[in-house]
């Protein structure tokens, strides 16, 4: 017999959230490697950072009870890698470096390691270890769109998903009123 609350969790299973754990991974070495230490910036990085990967999964935990909280959780998530992401932006800006292009061969091939079913952060490790820091920016610079296209197709289902729900939830009160007319 299934439970009251439906199955939830799982969020290792999201590809939203192993790209967002690749983000936090990286973002933690490219601060390290990069940034000084007593710089207010590495911690804000790597907070939203965390931010972002925390909020997946708190999501995941309270979507068996909560679509709203759900959605909501993703949100921050989402909004948490967009600062993330101007950080970064920022730091090629003051070091007057460029960022690639959305169709760049080197986003491309960024993409394109991106796309491998088993991606983890050690598939990007090596570059990431190896590379100087305008390159590593702009590496993790295509990881988080990824991770944030992901995030906006998971919300966009999620939506649906809830409005469904509410759906429901207004047919069966209305049923359960009609009931409640009828047995007086």
């Amino acid at each position: 017999m299934a439970g009251f609350i439906p199955p939830h969790g799982r969020y290792e299973d999201l590809l939203s959230f192993r790209k967002a754990r690749i983000v936090y991974d990286g973002t933690v070495r490219f601060t390290q490697r990069f940034l000084d230490k007593r710089d207010r910036t590495v911690d804000q990085m790597i907070q939203a950072a965390r931010s972002g990967k925390q909020n997946i999964l708190e999501g995941c935990m309270a979507s068996g009870t909560s679509k709203e909280t759900e959605i909501k959780l993703v949100n921050v998530a989402r909004a948490s890698l967009e600062e993330l992401l101007e950080d970064y932006r920022d730091f090629l800006r003051t070091q007057s470096q460029p960022q690639w292009e959305k169709n760049s061969s080197e986003a491309l091939f960024v993409r394109n390691i991106g796309a491998r079913a088993d991606v983890s952060y050690q598939s990007y490790q090596t570059y990431i270890d190896t590379r100087p820091p305008a390159i590593v920016a702009n590496i993790l610079i295509c990881i988080i769109h990824q991770t944030n296209y992901l995030l906006d197709q998971q919300l966009r289902a999620l939506e649906r998903s809830e409005e469904h729900t509410s759906e429901l939830q207004s047919q069966f009160r209305i049923s359960y009123a009609v009931f409640c007319l009828k047995k007086k």
